[in-house]
């Protein structure tokens, strides 16, 4: 039968008339066994499940839409999002509910959010098993008591096997995510991806939380081992986020999103969802060994004849992933929160080698790095991607902000200044030279640089101003090589470096031009300049 409960009012948001089978929070160990039965994947040699996602292997986000409606007609940056009719959406949930009849589903009830005041109580319905699992991993699982009755707030469908009508239901081909603020409800059909189902929760709360003073993260976050220093990772993919988190001498709260109230700093989900292309035992051991045991689940992952994993073939895509719950890390947190954070981390992967290793912003400052959302791509992370090309994807997750970067921005720069947060910039990219030219910054003196700006030390070495940034760069750090605390002494050829330094400043300019007219002059200023650069 369909699942009981419904919304916040008893209604059931995706009422089948005539369901198949609806296999409801099953167990991990039973999804899996599902799962190979159903052909859905096969189990590697360690026992971990290994599937492939078919043409989309990673988010269709042209194929994503928000119901345009009074709820959110004056709160959605509509600049960033597609909008659908409602009358469109209405047809789309027929369909859905069409093609539904008599189908076998997964149901989850799961929570995201570990903190009780403000999590949110979702509901899954999912056509694939292994769909299933991996949700179970990504958000928080109740325990028996609190499934007793539970009305969920927030519903998602997922049915891969289901194909959109651009006519009919005006998209833009036969992938749709539509998301419907005021029906709390979401529709996926098309792909295959699983993380398109975890985003769409993170998207949702992305517009609801903001409204309730609690700041939605796309980050990482860690804490000392007393509990008593948190830290926040912004990043974009490839920037090191989910790898510089996973340290073995703090304590894990999550790899990928979380939420800062009035209370401290929480996780919204119970599991991680890490890259593993050229994923080794040595630079990244927890998410390696994490990868490897029974119950992680692999999404296009080559595995060989002998059922080894590959992590180093990108045959299906580069965008290899594991999912795994958070306990298989060994020195993760049990109640996914912490107090509030002595120390934000803003991660850039800098290939045109501009950058110093790191740097402490003001609290302005960092209103303008949150909004630009810098980092660079080069050639083999992107199908069709040529040497370097720039991204700026503001508040380090666009696809995910419903509402205008400004009101992200100004909650941040709030919390920062209300719990005197210490904020860094921290660049994994390039150094002496942009890539091709130099060499990628060394994990040692990044993690080198990271433990003493989390430590404390480093607010207290003695500082330089960065002329282009006007940022404050450490002269010396013991452990790290000097040389590459500033990055235009590590160029063999100066001008080269100040050319390279110029075409940078005019993107960021460029770049921020739309953000101007929503801050205030002092984040304005933080903008860079070429003026004193070879100074």
């Amino acid at each position: 039968m369909a699942g009981t409960g419904g919304d916040a009012a008893g209604k059931d948001s995706f009422p089948i008339e005539n369901p198949g089978t609806h296999h409801t929070n099953f167990s991990a160990e039973k999804l899996i066994e599902h799962a190979v039965a159903r052909q859905e994947g096969t189990l590697t040699d360690g026992g971990a499940l290994a599937v492939e996602t078919g043409a989309h292997t990673g988010r269709a986000a042209r194929d994503k839409y928000i119901v345009r409606d009074a709820t959110t007609e004056d709160a959605v940056w509509w600049d960033n999002n597609q909008a659908m009719s409602p009358d469109h959406f209405e047809v789309l949930l027929q369909d859905f509910l069409a093609h539904a009849e008599g189908r076998d589903l997964y149901m989850q009830e799961l929570f995201a959010g570990a903190d009780a005041d403000h999590r949110l109580r979702a509901r899954i319905y999912l056509e694939y098993a292994w769909h299933a699992l991996f949700i179970g991993y990504l958000l928080r699982r109740p325990d028996a008591s609190e499934l007793e009755g539970f009305s969920p707030e927030f519903t998602v469908v997922n049915l891969p096997s289901f194909r959109a009508d651009p006519q009919r239901h005006g998209t833009r081909s036969d992938t749709v995510i539509a998301c419907d603020f005021t029906r709390k409800l979401v529709l996926i059909g098309g792909t295959s991806y699983a993380g398109e189902t975890k985003k769409s929760v993170f998207g949702y709360l992305n517009f609801l939380l903001p409204e309730k003073g609690v700041m939605p993260m796309h980050c990482s976050a860690n804490e000392s081992p007393d509990g008593g220093s948190s830290a926040v990772f912004f990043g974009l993919s490839g920037t090191g986020k989910t790898t510089l988190s996973a340290d073995p001498r703090r304590t894990l709260l999550g790899d990928d999103e979380h939420g800062w109230s009035d209370k401290g700093i929480y996780n919204f989900e119970g599991g991680c969802y890490a890259k593993t292309i050229n994923l080794s035992r040595e630079a990244e051991p927890e998410i390696h060994a994490a990868s490897l045991r029974a119950g992680a689940l692999l999404e296009n992952v080559i595995v060989g004849a002998d059922g080894a994993p590959d992590f180093d073939d990108g045959a299906l895509t580069e965008n290899t992933r594991s999912a795994y719950p958070l306990e298989f890390i060994p020195n993760a947190s049990s109640s996914g929160t912490s107090e509030h954070p002595r120390n934000i981390v803003m991660l850039t992967a800098d290939a045109y080698g501009v950058l110093p290793p790191i740097a402490k912003l003001t609290p302005s400052q960092a209103m303008y790095h949150f909004l630009s959302g810098y980092t660079a791509k080069v050639a083999g992370t992107e199908k069709g991607l040529d040497g370097v090309q720039a991204t700026f994807s503001t508040c380090f997750g666009a696809p995910f902000m419903p509402r205008h970067p400004s009101v992200y921005g100004n909650l941040l720069r709030e919390l920062i200044a209300r719990h005197d947060v210490d904020c860094w910039l921290v660049n994994t990219g390039w150094t002496s030279g942009e890539y091709g030219v130099g060499h990628r910054m060394p994990i040692k003196a990044t993690r080198a640089l990271l433990n003493a700006a989390l430590d404390g030390s480093l607010a207290n070495t003695e500082m330089r101003r960065d002329p282009i940034f006007g940022f404050q760069v450490p002269i010396a750090v013991t452990g790290v090589d000097s040389a590459i605390l500033n990055p235009r002494d590590t160029w063999a050829d100066k001008a080269a470096y100040d050319k390279q330094a110029m075409a940078l400043v005019d993107m960021f300019i460029e770049n921020f031009a739309k953000f101007e007219s929503h801050v205030d002059a002092d984040v304005r200023k933080a903008a860079p300049a070429m003026r004193d650069a070879a100074e």
